[in-house]
């Protein structure tokens, strides 16, 4: 039985009146799957070996492989696949440029609807982290050849809630036939050239934000191996459909506003609370550095900010936000093949303080999926940060700084 509760429809992108002013047939498609009862399938995490990001490949096999290709030289690429940074961008005008990303993967919860927003707020998060607007997506879809269409429907439908949330219009798509299912996007964003977040950048001295908590890959385990509580499966899927457009948007219009004082020209800074008072303690862009902590965990894509900015990191383990349930599912065995992988690839580049819980540091390499953005900023502009994130909705908190290089690339202390 699909198991939807007062949440779904609550976040099915629809509680701004954006349903009310949709096209009549999208409003009836969406309310048709969002409202429509229960009805008795399978579940589909039982039909995959490993649910949504832990289906990805290991870092370490990806590295061997990109590794050996040849590097295309255009001056128009801006952002490549050289320092694995989260989307690539691509100069079209002096003022602007394409951000564009591809995800999917295999369902990490057993309804449907859930699998299909989770599918896209994970895809829309790339755009997010380079700080871009997406604009359009296509569908990317692997289904059973006498798979339930019913099933189908709903993951397309859920995805579709989520692209509309994000003002992002799908343009269409592509599908196989294959018997594990599998559902994403690629999507397309617009991004100021001068204005691009990457990977690299942090700074020693710059404070680590995160802006939310860990354990979606661990929860999604015991969901697979049917041991999840119904309060794990609800924060943690809570969690995967939560776009980080928020966040996205504040840190955007924070460093727009930075960047402008005394100019005369500051743009307004607002959250979906209202106006927001900005302090400004000295010129220049504060936020150096972003990216998204999905399927390689915070270890692997903090590896991956360290390496491309050429600093190292240290994280106070106690401060990292977890999922409710998450240190009992790794406690009780529910460890992804993901995480495994990402700890064999990265834990040799991290050292840990005698004392910290052996939970713990397995959670840093748990793979996230819809995961939150980590964030490096300058020390005397990481307060304010944190604190307009917060009156935006982002529960952001500082989890540590950047130092410079060292070994080892990362430390972790309590």
């Amino acid at each position: 039985m699909w198991q939807r509760s007062n949440w779904r429809i609550e976040t099915a992108g629809m509680e701004d009146g954006r349903l009310a002013r949709s096209p009549p047939e999208i409003r009836q498609f969406l309310l048709e799957y969002i409202l429509m009862p229960d009805v008795k399938t399978i579940r589909l995490t039982e039909t995959v070996k490993a649910g949504g990001c832990a289906s990805k490949l290991s870092p370490a096999v990806l590295d061997k492989v990109l590794g050996k290709l040849p590097r295309q030289h255009d001056p128009n690429v801006l952002v490549g696949f050289d320092h694995a940074d989260d989307a690539g961008v691509y100069k079209i005008a002096p003022d602007l440029a394409l951000v564009q990303t591809v995800d999917f993967f295999t369902p990490i919860v057993d309804d449907p609807y859930t699998f299909g927003q989770i599918a896209a707020t994970n895809a829309l998060s790339d755009i997010y982290a380079m700080g871009g607007r997406p604009i359009t997506a296509l569908a990317h879809v692997c289904f059973p050849a006498g798979g339930d269409l019913e099933v189908l429907g709903q993951i397309l439908a859920g995805g579709l809630s989520k692209m509309m949330e994000a003002n992002c219009t799908v343009v269409g798509g592509h599908s196989i036939r294959d018997e594990e299912t599998k559902f994403g996007y690629s999507v397309t964003g617009l991004i100021d050239p001068s204005r691009v977040f990457t990977n690299g950048g942090a700074q020693p001295g710059d404070r680590l934000l995160f802006t939310k908590a860990l354990g979606t890959g661990v929860i999604s385990t015991a969901i697979k191996q049917g041991t999840a509580k119904q309060s794990w499966i609800d924060a943690a899927t809570r969690s995967m459909t939560t776009l980080n457009k928020m966040a996205s948007e504040v840190i955007t219009a924070f460093c727009a506003r930075t960047d402008h004082v005394g100019t005369g020209s500051e743009p307004a800074l607002s959250t979906a609370k209202g106006p927001v008072q900005v302090e400004h303690s000295s010129a220049g862009l504060p936020v150096h550095s972003l990216t998204d902590v999905t399927g390689f965990g915070l270890v692997g894509h903090a590896r991956e900010m360290a390496l491309a900015s050429n600093v190292s990191l240290r994280f106070r383990i106690n401060q990292i936000p977890l999922l409710e349930g998450a240190l009992d599912c790794i406690r009780a065995g529910n460890i992804p093949g993901g995480l495994k992988n990402n700890r064999d690839f990265a834990e040799c580049m991290v050292r840990c303080e005698e004392g910290i819980a052996e939970e713990l540091r397995t959670m840093l390499f748990d793979p996230q999926t819809a995961g939150g953005l980590l964030i490096a900023v300058a020390p005397e502009h990481a307060s304010e940060l944190v604190r307009i994130l917060r009156a935006g909705g982002v529960p952001a908190i500082e989890i540590g700084e950047a130092l410079e290089r060292t070994t080892p690339l990362i430390t972790l202390t309590a």
